[in-house]
């Protein structure tokens, strides 16, 4: 069967899917996503709120608190952060002022959860008690000399150093990758676009790799370029990690696993070709949900791509404590995250 009649035939509309790798079927509305020991049973259904009253325009990005409350941002300001619990119940709502809001970080400061927002439209990224309110806001970088207005800095994504340094991708402005001290005092700035290995394309997210604890790194996302970046902490290149086809949003890190949602694919731009992947401890992908599971020749996967139209553009993914993921999705009907539950 070709790919075209593969996903004709495991449409929703079915009732009943099949997915390679896992040897029996499912019933109406059961689908079992991924490969290996990253297997999952999603939920579509997840969020039990009202949509009238609490509306979403574009689901960007997910965490989890020390509570085990899971907060979504989006860039509806009747609503810009929504608490859930667990279940997908309602817990909160808080933000009417983010309209570009896409970035969301949480950091553990003191024994004290605080927020990192990135706001695209206000060319502005702001620290946040859980609540909401602001304790520091960052401005345009001109500090680096490579910003003549607001308007060109379009920040994307934080994350914030055991120090408390704050490192910004300005993922849809230049793509710089600016480094702050705590208190939002400029240090340096590296990536950027040009050509070269050590510059970026859209550098969409970045994480704090501390998989090997004796030398924490970055990982820097540039998206069109389909791969990830490795720096040190300092912004001196390291490596590109190549995942063909693939346009990976932010990386998330979990115990030994990358974990990461895809946009889109370079054959399927604007096709809703969204699915996402998991990536071992040596960043090789051993989990695809929703895509296919690229075989390596060398160090390189084969081209990745879509197998099942269960996502539409995914644009994040969150991991709680319980080892589930929620996936946050970007321009695809103003639906709410799903749930994936390990199986």
């Amino acid at each position: 069967m070709d790919r075209r009649s593969f996903i004709k035939n495991s449409s929703l509309a079915a009732g009943t899917f099949y997915v390679p790798g896992l040897q029996r079927r499912l019933g109406p509305r059961e689908l079992i996503l991924g490969h290996n020991n990253k297997q999952y049973r999603i939920d579509t259904k997840w969020s039990k709120i009202n949509q009238e009253q609490y509306p979403v325009k574009d689901c960007h990005e997910m965490v989890q608190d020390q509570q085990g409350r899971i907060l979504l941002l989006t860039n509806e300001t009747k609503n810009n952060v929504i608490i859930y619990d667990k279940s997908g119940k309602l817990i909160d709502s808080w933000g009417h002022e983010y309209p570009g809001a896409h970035g969301l970080t949480l950091f553990n400061e003191n024994g004290e959860d605080m927020l990192f927002l990135c706001d695209n439209k206000l060319h502005q990224v702001f620290k946040t008690t859980i609540d909401g309110r602001v304790l520091l806001t960052i401005d345009y970088p001109k500090e680096t000399g490579q910003y003549d207005k607001p308007e060109e800095y379009i920040p994307t994504e934080t994350i914030i150093a055991p120090n408390g340094d704050i490192y910004v991708a300005d993922g849809y402005g230049k793509d710089f990758i600016i480094q702050y001290d705590s208190k939002g005092k400029y240090i340096r700035h590296f990536g950027g676009r040009g050509n070269g290995d050590q510059y970026l394309l859209n550098a969409h997210g970045i994480c704090i790799d501390n998989r090997r604890p004796q030398s924490p790194t970055l990982i820097v996302t540039s998206r069109r370029e389909n791969a990830f970046k490795r720096y040190t902490m300092e912004g001196d290149y390291l490596e590109t990690i190549s995942l063909p086809g693939a346009w990976v949003c932010r990386p998330v890190i979990r115990g030994d696993y990358l974990y990461a949602a895809v946009l889109q694919t370079n054959s399927r731009q604007g096709e809703k070709s969204g699915f996402v992947i998991i990536l071992d401890k040596e960043n090789k992908v051993i989990s695809s949900l929703g895509g296919n599971l690229p075989a390596y020749t060398g160090p390189l996967p084969e081209e990745m791509h879509q197998t099942i139209n269960v996502f539409q553009y995914p644009h994040d993914v969150c991991i709680d404590d319980e080892e589930n993921l929620y996936i946050a999705q970007w321009n695809s009907g103003q639906v709410y995250p799903y749930k994936l539950m390990p199986v």
